[in-house]
């Protein structure tokens, strides 16, 4: 679903299923085995298990997850797991129905029908089943160890993020950001957990519970930036090349596709695209300029 006040784009301006195979097929020649399809919202796409198909086709050991807002989740997991998806990913900032619908300006009973579609992506095969649950300070900060209680019982593993500035309201301010120190330390305080598994490129520090019952995970992105590791670029719906979440930059890729280039002069192109990634977001200093797109609009 759109953020409110965000248009819906025609058809003809975002990728078909077609150009992103091709573009798929591109980074796959030039070393890429994740892939994460994202939003918006990614569920409302017709056909999305013929997409997953030929993702898997065109590489079957690619890691492939989707990262979905959950609410059309219980209807189409067994699908999306039968054409090859392995793990999934869900949004969720609140489990107070009234604090879901501010929000996220949806009915709270909404909530509802995500923790269902949690139970059937588990139901049928689709693992880890991870919850993405932005914190922000004196809004949804006192659910934190519910969450975790919620995910130790129901077998997904929670991962907190720091609130960033891409939220479409244009009020992100640092002192709405709850720490990932502090975070951790209110969760050690109900739910003791063990030293952080050494992290790779992804960008949440995970910690095994000491009872041994699942994990956490905790994504600092604004107070711990991990960019000196990050190895991401998104491509939006609308074909643009992004090589941080912060750029203030964009690569025209579906405009270079439907021009007629051949996929050795697109390969160039990424190439030469992703050479220019920048070396940090710069949230922390004061020449930080926060991008026009928001979240929802550039793929999280």
């Amino acid at each position: 679903m759109p953020e409110e006040g965000l248009p819906w784009l025609p058809r003809e301006a975002i990728l078909s299923y077609e150009e992103i195979l091709r573009l798929a097929r591109l980074f796959i020649g030039l070393g890429v085995r994740t892939i994460r399809l994202t939003g918006g919202e990614p569920l409302i796409r017709k056909g999305l298990p013929t997409l997953i198909r030929g993702l898997i086709a065109a590489e079957p050991s690619l890691d492939l997850s989707i990262t979905t807002n959950g609410v059309f989740l219980r209807d189409q997991a067994a699908a999306l797991a039968s054409a090859g998806l392995k793990r999934i990913n869900v949004s969720l900032d609140s489990l107070h129905p009234d604090r879901f619908e501010r929000l996220v300006r949806r009915p709270g009973a909404m909530i509802d029908a995500i923790l269902e579609g949690i139970r059937e992506a588990r139901r049928v095969g689709l693992s880890p089943v991870k919850v993405n649950c932005v914190v922000m300070r004196g809004i949804n900060d006192d659910e934190i160890v519910d969450f975790v209680r919620r995910g130790r019982c129901e077998g997904f593993q929670v991962r907190f993020i720091e609130f960033m500035p891409l939220d479409a309201q244009g009020e992100w301010a640092m002192r709405d950001v709850v720490p990932g120190a502090e975070i951790l330390a209110r969760i050690q305080e109900r739910f003791p957990v063990l030293p952080p598994t050494e992290s790779g490129p992804e960008p949440a520090t995970v910690y095994r519970f000491a009872d041994g019952d699942g994990s956490v995970g905790i994504i600092a992105s604004v107070t711990q930036p991990f960019c000196d590791h990050c190895n991401r670029v998104r491509i939006t719906a609308d074909g643009q090349l992004r090589t941080c979440l912060f750029s203030l930059k964009e690569f025209p890729l579906k405009d270079r596709l439907r021009s007629g280039a051949t996929d050795a002069e697109l390969q160039d192109f990424i190439l030469a695209s992703v050479w220019k990634k920048e070396p940090g977001h710069k949230i922390n200093q004061p020449d930080f300029v926060k991008p026009e797109r928001t979240m929802s609009a550039i793929g999280g």
